[in-house]
């Protein structure tokens, strides 16, 4: 029997327990960041031998040179092969999907000319070089590579540089089909911290990236949040999380099983259900018991439904949307008969999932809308990864002569206010006598 919080809105200290339940610290303790500190301070000093030596004692490995930790295209080529035909084109068909969302997302330079001749606009243009951090192992997260690196090469990036680590030499031929499929440049077999500080600082193997997207461990969290600002990063993810706004007229199997969609995660992953009609909620905790029974990832969804996950009764259906907006989440399912119109009162989700079929499920893996969102109620100021995050838009400026001179006015004025008399002059040569 899986013990899962509930809460009413109407009790009177629901919202401060909702914050406790939301609440997630994702701050590495000092042993963590002393570690990742200590490797980041080694691969910046001595490059490819530190990720050799790192790479040897943290996978099991006994490479001598940089260049045997390289995976080479054909080796992609013979992964993309050697997977099932099912699973092959599995991976192409969401390839595809991800890659005609995204080319809808593409900004597009454009500027405007003013009367006197003045033109105004944005420049956009693709980033040089992208570092795409996947995780390794037994762990087979192609749709990963998918999601980071589709939008990446849409966006026009020419070189796309994907790490991911191979504990006790194991390579994960789904991986590396997904990164022949994503046209990823090149790819190297290290991870944890030393494979981030790799591309942050660039070695005599590794080149420099300018951006590094990609889940990791704590310790990779923790390298990519040490080196931003050396180079940009996609996000700090916390675990995953789904809520779920039901109306109480969906199969509650349906509802039991996509709370568990998330659940299975991890321990740490939230899964929240919020609904006006109390005996519905009833419903889906018997579900909920009945089905964890055959999970195979049972003991997880139970420490993860009895831990962080939490069924809601709402008072009535606006209730239960103010109570979505201010969770903030990752995932949203409405599951309601009118999905459409209430999805315009959602002002904070990483992704909205309209109606009671679309399960969530659907997105992480071949819907089309990139599954690299927001957690941990950061979708109040933050967006899901997409096209826009590897272009960078430069402002453009040309002045006329006229406009020049009647702009100098303006900025000869401001300047000296500020104080800053080299910056009135300079505005002031160009004003016409």
């Amino acid at each position: 029997m899986i013990n899962i919080k509930q809460l009413n809105s109407q009790d009177k200290n629901f919202w401060s327990q909702l914050d406790d339940l939301l609440a997630w610290d994702s701050v590495s303790d000092d042993q963590v960041f002393n570690t990742v500190n200590e490797v980041l301070k080694n691969v910046k000093q001595r490059g490819d031998s530190a990720v050799v030596e790192y790479t040897n004692k943290f996978d099991r490995l006994s490479a001598q040179l940089m260049a045997e930790l390289e995976i080479p295209q054909q080796r992609l080529q013979e992964a993309l092969q050697r997977i099932s035909p099912e699973l092959k084109q599995a991976l192409e068909t969401a390839a595809q999907r991800v890659r005609a969302y995204a080319e809808h997302q593409k900004l597009e330079s454009w500027s405007y000319t003013e009367t006197d001749g003045t033109v105004l606009g944005q420049q956009v243009s693709p980033m040089d070089r992208v570092g795409l951090y996947v995780p390794g192992g037994k762990a087979a997260y192609p749709s990963s590579v998918l999601m980071n690196a589709i939008p990446a090469k849409v966006a026009g990036v020419p070189e796309l540089i994907m790490v991911v680590p191979t504990p006790d030499g194991e390579v994960n031929d789904l991986v590396l089909a997904a990164a022949a499929i994503s046209s990823v440049d090149r790819v190297f077999a290290i991870g944890g911290a030393q494979a981030v500080a790799a591309l942050a600082y660039g070695t005599e193997t590794v080149p420099q990236v300018d951006k590094i997207v990609g889940p990791g461990n704590i310790y990779v969290a923790t390298a990519k949040r040490m080196v931003f600002g050396v180079v940009g990063i996609d996000m700090i993810a916390g675990p995953s999380e789904i809520c779920i706004v039901c109306d109480g007229k969906t199969d509650p199997d349906w509802i039991a099983m996509d709370l568990f969609s998330q659940a299975e995660h991890d321990e740490d992953a939230q899964s929240i259900l919020v609904c006006p009609d109390a005996e519905y909620i009833e419903n889906v905790k018997n579900s909920i018991n009945r089905l964890v029974q055959d999970m195979p990832r049972a003991e997880i969804i139970t420490a993860s439904l009895s831990g962080r996950g939490v069924l809601i009764t709402a008072n009535d259906m606006d209730d239960a949307i103010a109570i979505a907006n201010y969770i903030a989440p990752e995932h949203l399912e409405l599951s309601i008969d009118d999905a459409d119109q209430r999805a315009k009162q959602i002002r904070h989700a990483g992704a909205i999932f309209m109606g009671r079929y679309t399960a969530e499920a659907l997105g992480d893996y071949c819907a089309g809308p990139n599954h690299v969102l927001p957690t941990s109620r950061t979708a109040r100021f933050s967006s899901p990864l997409g096209v826009y995050d590897f272009q960078k838009r430069s402002s453009l400026i040309n002045c006329s002569a006229a406009g020049a001179s009647e702009l100098g006015k303006t900025a000869s004025k401001l300047a000296h206010g500020e104080g800053l008399t080299a910056h009135a002059r300079s505005a002031e040569y160009r004003i016409k006598d």
